[in-house]
């Protein structure tokens, strides 16, 4: 089953960027997951302000929108795909990247989303 965990927060959060303890927390974590033979990939997103948009559709119309998106509350500000036995495995990952959010960026408000994928394989 696979898995993608997005974490999400409001990018005008006072914050700050991440802190570079945070960022090697994350890769020892990735490499525990490469290990343990789960990990698909990760990926970190620039704030909406650097090259982002949004197209949109509704109503029949197209729209074409650049960032930063202030109106949004939460963007999506990183992801990571696992390849796990079940939803208890994942959670246990996810939950483990959430604590390195708590334990070393303080002040950071945030979650993480946990979506089962599609498998078009068949």
């Amino acid at each position: 089953m696979r898995f993608m965990t997005m974490v999400k927060s409001d990018e005008s959060q006072p914050a700050g960027p991440p802190p570079p303890a945070l960022f090697a927390a994350v890769a020892q974590l990735g490499e525990e997951a490469k290990k343990a033979g789960v990990f698909v990939e990760t990926g970190g997103l620039l704030p909406s302000a650097v090259n982002g948009a949004r197209i949109k559709v509704a109503q029949g119309q197209i729209t074409a929108t650049d960032g930063p998106f202030t109106e949004a509350k939460e963007v999506v500000g990183g992801y990571a795909v696992y390849d796990v036995k079940s939803k208890e495995e994942v959670m246990q990952w996810a939950m483990r990247f959430a604590a390195l959010h708590r334990d070393l960026w303080p002040g950071w408000d945030g979650e993480i989303e946990v979506r089962q994928m599609m498998d078009f394989a068949g």
